[in-house]
């Protein structure tokens, strides 16, 4: 299981992710995708989407349940996730999402973190705070260790922004946190929307 968790790059898991929702082929994961703007996560082609799906399909972590053809449209195959495949997407967002040196991969992992329990989700957001402050704090160290050897600003400001950045997230953690921590705040899997059926709708078009 690890050496695939290993293996799974951010779109082979937000495939796996959305082969939970139903079975589909890759022309309609392309629309779906599209259609929840996930290409500003990753980048979708008719090539990698292919490419990825082949290279899940080898892995055993989803696979093939028919063919259909409309007209005289091409074949198209349709496939389904695995359990191995469920696995390895919560294997991964569970190593992801607390990790601080993965600014990509953490994007997925919180766009796809409702795979996880709730207070799973907060234990690992916590963790990746604490990591988050450590780094500030060091670069607070630092710009104060600067200023007072008298290092020109001008020298110092990609570090001050850094920090400014690091305040920003440190305080949008703090309060994604406190919406977890609160039952009242949805999670997990939900009952699908109006506009979820209908974007399904025009993905198979």
């Amino acid at each position: 299981m690890q050496d695939a968790v290993d293996r799974l790059t951010p779109l082979g898991v937000m495939v796996l992710a959305l082969l939970r929702e139903g079975d589909m082929h890759p022309y309609e994961m392309m629309r779906l995708m599209r259609a929840r703007r996930d290409d500003r996560l990753v980048a979708i082609t008719n090539g990698t989407m292919y490419h990825t799906v082949g290279r899940l399909e080898r892995a055993g972590l989803l696979a093939e349940v028919g063919v259909d053809r409309e007209g005289n449209r091409p074949e198209r195959t349709t496939y389904t996730v695995t359990d191995a495949g469920y696995s390895a997407v919560i294997e991964w967002v569970r190593r992801e999402l607390p990790r601080v040196d993965h600014p990509a991969e953490f994007r997925i992992a919180l766009a796809e973190a409702h795979n996880l329990a709730r207070d799973e989700v907060v234990s690992l957001l916590r963790t990746r705070r604490d990591a988050r402050a450590s780094v500030k704090s060091e670069i607070a160290t630092g710009l104060r260790t600067a200023a007072a050897k008298g290092v020109p600003t001008q020298y110092l400001l990609e570090l001050e922004r850094e920090e400014s950045l690091l305040a920003a997230d440190l305080e949008w953690l703090d309060r994604l946190i406190r919406r977890l921590e609160d039952e009242e705040f949805p999670w997990g899997a939900l009952a699908p929307t109006t506009r979820y059926l209908e974007q399904r709708k025009a993905a198979r078009l």
